[in-house]
């Protein structure tokens, strides 16, 4: 059988890719991303069949990014295509971010068939051995197997705590009609608290006579759709809430209680960490210290009255809970609020104001009223942006300071890599949010080495005609490094960089760019954005050591 016949008669069959591509459009997946191989051609077919629309990236690394950036704004698993070799290998970052950022992440590869791997070395490598640290598992798919494997895919890529899945086709077994595929049934989840017993009610006595109780919440909230319960908690028992970054917005950042993300920052760990110190009653809700600093290894003594909700095993010992319960983190808050010796909304806790005191001080910490500067930049850009927007942020010292700065008013509308910090993701979130919910408002917040890293993905941009705002701060520099080595008594090294003309680049990149040195700038040039049917970039110059006393 020709190549053309064979392409002909598996349109017609249950081929296994078919099956692949069937069962990740019923996971809600609408998007794929990465870079054709001929080993692969079989899988792009398919997955065009069942109506997942492949987008061509410029490396497979920014096309991870991108999935990440569908899961975010539709909560299915985020789909990745590599040809063998080489293209996994790109990959092997964004799998790392996907492990350790808890992101559900098909990564499909093609594979050598294993009698042509016999005596045939041309690209060929160990992919399941290469990725095996870096992905929840690594399956290959086998005839007769195909529905089973890749039900088992999604179900362990979904499972808590998400993360990727690697799934390698062998070129003959793409093709292979797979017969009448078996129907796959999975029991529904149902939300679990903590059973009854002498520690749970302990843990409730504890709230129920807290005076200065606060809550932290982490990414564990986001996995189990919590943010209402969370939310509504904090308000019914007046308790502060402090996030890590990837839980900003569960609970709106206007309001009273809210205290901000924390994670990276020293300064905003100096007005925190002293308050968590002076609680009675610390309430973990989906708290994974992955995202934290060292600040934040054993923040409280251990014999302190802290209450651990959610489903992560505590194996990383960054710190102790008294009372630790695997559970659903909305059911698990709901139950702990009935244990009684509260009047939910007539509560005053912290009746000296110090968590009210933090809040200021840390406003004033953070300050926006700056002329110009990387936190009048941030605070520009937020009063000319809707609350719904989706914005994301790349690794540096713009991060830190946009992460205490930007306030979220739901979940998810402040996306980045936090736990491996990897640069170069904003702009790929960004296209991949934005495919996702083109009628929200999108912005990409970028320092100019990380846009530097990746400026091939603004082609990516204009080929998909997206009203993105990519914004780079500009200070010829890795400002968070150097002004490591400055504190460390280091002179400069390997840190500083010579001027890129990003407006010129925009535009030959077939965006428009404008150069951005005020205030006044930033508000005409996204006023002049709004109808545009491509990219803006904003060249933003901030000076250099524009950071210091600021992170």
């Amino acid at each position: 059988m020709d190549d053309q016949t064979a392409g002909e008669s598996w349109d017609e069959m249950n081929s296994s890719v078919d099956i692949l591509a069937r069962a990740l459009f019923r996971a809600g997946c609408r998007h794929a991303f990465g870079i054709p191989g001929g080993e692969v051609l079989a899988v792009m077919a398919a997955l065009d069949r069942a109506g997942i629309r492949f987008e061509l990236c410029k490396h497979e690394n920014s096309g991870g990014f991108m999935a990440e950036g569908t899961h975010h704004v539709t909560g299915a698993p985020g789909v990745l295509l590599a040809t063998l070799g080489p293209g996994v290998a790109n990959a092997a970052n964004v799998m790392a971010n996907a492990l350790q950022d808890q992101v559900p992440l098909i990564f499909i590869t093609g594979r050598v068939d294993a009698a042509e791997a016999a005596s045939y070395t041309h690209q060929v490598l160990d992919h399941a051995a290469l990725l095996a640290p870096i992905t929840k598992a690594s399956l290959t798919l086998a005839s007769g197997a195909v529905d089973v494997l890749v039900d088992k895919a999604i179900a362990i890529a979904t499972a808590y705590p998400p993360g990727p899945v690697h799934i390698d086709v062998p070129i003959a077994v793409a093709t292979m009609d797979q017969g009448a595929e078996r129907a796959r049934l999975q029991a529904p989840t149902q939300p679990l608290a903590p059973a009854p017993g002498p520690e749970w009610e302990a843990a409730q006595a504890c709230l129920a006579a807290a005076e200065r109780p606060i809550l932290i919440a982490g990414v564990g909230v986001l996995h189990d759709h919590a943010a209402d319960a969370v939310a509504a908690f904090a308000r019914r028992f007046q308790v502060p809430l402090i996030t890590t970054y990837k839980a900003k917005g569960v609970l709106a950042e206007d309001e009273p209680l809210a205290l901000g993300g924390a994670g990276l920052s020293p300064l905003a760990d100096r007005y925190l960490l002293p308050l968590v110190a002076q609680s009675d009653c610390i309430i973990l809700a989906g708290y994974d210290p992955i995202e934290m600093r060292v600040g934040w290894r054993d923040p409280w003594p251990r014999d302190a009255d802290v209450i651990e909700l959610g489903g992560l095993e505590n194996t990383h010992y960054m710190h102790q809970a008294r009372w630790s319960f695997r559970c659903h983190v909305g059911a698990g808050l709901g139950a702990l609020g009935q244990g009684g010796g509260r009047d939910g909304g007539h509560n005053e806790t912290w009746p000296n104001g110090e968590a009210a005191a933090t809040r200021a001080a840390l406003i004033a910490a953070f300050r926006a009223d700056e002329d110009w500067g990387p936190g009048a930049l941030v605070d520009e850009i937020q009063k000319h942006s809707p609350d719904n927007a989706v914005a994301t942020a790349d690794s540096g010292a713009h991060r830190i300071l946009l992460s205490q700065i930007w306030r979220c008013f739901q979940p998810r509308g402040l996306l980045q890599s936090s736990a491996l910090c990897t640069m170069g993701c904003a702009l790929p979130l960004a296209i991949g949010a934005k495919l996702a919910a083109p009628d929200r408002m999108v912005i990409g917040f970028m320092g100019d080495a990380s846009l530097e890293m990746v400026m091939g993905e603004l082609a990516t941009l204009r080929d998909l005609r997206q009203n993105i705002l990519v914004v780079v701060f500009v200070d010829h520099a890795l400002a968070l490094i150097e002004k490591k080595q400055r504190e460390s008594g280091l002179q400069p090294l390997g840190v500083t960089f010579g001027a890129t003309d990003f407006v010129a680049l925009a535009n030959a990149m077939g965006g428009h760019g404008v150069a951005i040195y005020s205030r006044a700038g930033i508000a005409a040039a996204m006023s002049d954005a709004g109808g545009r049917e491509t990219f803006t970039l904003l060249a933003c110059e901030i000076g250099r050591n524009a950071y210091d006393g600021r992170i």
